[in-house]
């Protein structure tokens, strides 16, 4: 059989040996197993947080919530809710877990209210952490959150200090998306402005689409570079089937027209769907993994590190003053011993 590099081997020819069906073998063996993925949700209430979900999943995961008012709003504090659905398309199984954070933002007082979430995520990773190390490695549940999205009020100027203080304390432990909630409240003028770069000068590190390879084609490159223009995301959720010139559609009615869910002219939503279920969702939890998780397990090994050396440094100065107190004993032995002489 040779060997060299300039022949390639075909099916059938004496010298294949199998090894190109491997993607194959992954894919079934995948497909099995099933695929799981890990959604956060933030931003204060009344922002279309649980209709966009509804939407971007074609699922109810909010059917028993209590709507409440403004008064028991500001007094409750933060909560953390985990949705868990499995969904099948396909043939092809998705465990989505949607956490929700309600009481996020609403309260008089908002210091530190994204505490919560953050304290959640070190948690899940902590989990993995250990489940990692300890026996039972096989079946491990992987519940690291793997994306933010993080809703925008569009009213107001800009992001608030609690927008900022909350995406600059994830942005290095989870892939934080930005979405403009409820655009159809802003005229595309407004749209635009709020899409500027105000992110980038706060130093915010939001999820960073990856660098197309040189071999894409050109309508790769092109949507991708749409999806990057795209950020933050302004999004228009619904629920509602309504029917305008003989379409059937999810859309929302208005005094003076019928704003289209799926219509890119009318809302990002098609892109961040796409965006996160059929192009980058992978992408999305490789991240999760590679970078965010594996800070997190350096830093626990570093803490480790300096805990056995620190008790290491304890045991020695214990030990040296054991050795010190014998060694003035033995001194006063002596001493009795001469003196009885």
């Amino acid at each position: 059989m040779s060997h060299s590099g300039e022949q390639h081997q075909r099916p059938g020819h004496y010298g294949y040996v199998g090894f190109a069906t491997l993607p194959n073998q992954v894919h079934r063996k995948t497909v099995k197993k099933g695929f799981t993925f890990t959604l956060i949700v933030a931003g204060e209430s009344g922002l279309g947080k649980s209709t966009l979900i509804n939407s971007l999943f074609l699922t109810d995961l909010y059917k028993d919530r209590k709507v409440l008012n403004a008064e028991e709003r500001i007094s409750r504090t933060v909560a953390i809710i985990k949705h868990t659905v499995g969904i099948e398309e396909k043939g092809v199984k998705l465990r989505l877990t949607i956490i929700d954070t309600p009481g996020f933002g609403d309260a008089v007082n908002n210091t530190e209210s994204w505490r919560h979430i953050d304290d959640y995520i070190d948690q899940q990773f902590e989990q993995y952490f250990r489940d990692e190390s300890g026996l039972n490695r096989r079946n491990i549940q992987d519940n690291r959150v793997h994306c933010c999205l993080y809703f925008i009020s569009p009213f107001g100027h800009g992001l608030r200090p609690l927008d900022v203080d909350c995406m600059r304390a994830l942005h290095e432990k989870v892939n934080i998306i930005p979405v403009l909630a409820k655009a159809d409240s802003l005229t595309p003028a407004e749209v635009c402005r709020k899409k500027m770069k105000e992110i980038k000068q706060f130093g915010i590190n939001i999820y960073q689409f990856p660098e197309c390879d040189s071999d894409e084609d050109e309508d790769f490159k092109t949507q991708e570079q749409i999806l990057k223009n795209s950020i933050p995301f302004a999004v228009i959720g619904s629920n509602v089937q309504v029917e305008s010139k003989g379409r059937k559609f999810r859309g929302r009615v208005y005094p003076w027209g019928v704003v289209e869910v799926e219509n890119p002219a009318h809302s990002d939503f098609l892109l961040l769907r796409n965006m996160l279920v059929r192009t980058h969702m992978q992408d999305l939890k490789d991240v999760t993994r590679e970078i965010h998780y594996e800070n997190y397990r350096a830093q626990c090994i570093q803490n480790m590190t300096r805990m056995v050396v620190l008790e290491r440094k304890r045991r020695w100065v214990e030990l040296r003053k054991m050795q010190e107190v014998l060694e003035r004993i033995q001194e006063q032995m002596q001493h009795s011993h001469r003196s009885g002489c």
